[in-house]
């Protein structure tokens, strides 16, 4: 199966707002070129959405993002959401990195995973047990 790309807040507000990102706008533009030519999935993780979306203002351009690019958003469901938890009990890490654990928990939904994210330290602390998901810091 292909491997998937799940996208974090700061690898959407990237693409997403390019013109105000800069350098995280490049990184995260070459690694989405880079899922489109070897046709992976490319997810958003729907708990993303509460991070990035907050007025139309700002949600025109995400939404923009999510239909001109082929990104899907992946639904939490119970069972990631009870994964994430047990993900957050296993590093003692509050609630406060809630969305950080449902990325994790959404890419193990997947044979195999990158994840792009602005936040590479606590994704990686969630992410270390599962040698099939891999960090890509933006």
């Amino acid at each position: 199966m292909a491997e998937t790309l799940i996208l974090d807040a700061e690898a959407v507000n990237a693409l997403a707002h390019a013109e105000r990102r800069g350098v995280l706008a490049e990184r995260a533009r070459a690694i989405l070129a880079v899922a489109h030519e070897k046709r992976a999935l490319v997810r958003v993780p729907a708990p993303v959405l509460s991070e990035v979306c907050r007025g139309s203002r700002y949600d025109s351009a995400i939404n923009r993002l999510l239909y001109a690019r082929g990104i899907g958003v992946s639904d939490l469901t119970r069972s990631i959401a009870q994964r994430a938890g047990h993900l957050l009990a296993r590093v003692k890490l509050s609630s406060a990195h809630a969305i950080d654990a449902f990325v994790v928990a959404t890419a193990l939904q997947f044979d195999t995973a990158i994840i792009a994210t602005g936040d590479p330290d606590d994704i990686r602390r969630l992410a270390s047990p599962f040698r099939r998901v891999r960090v890509f810091a933006l």
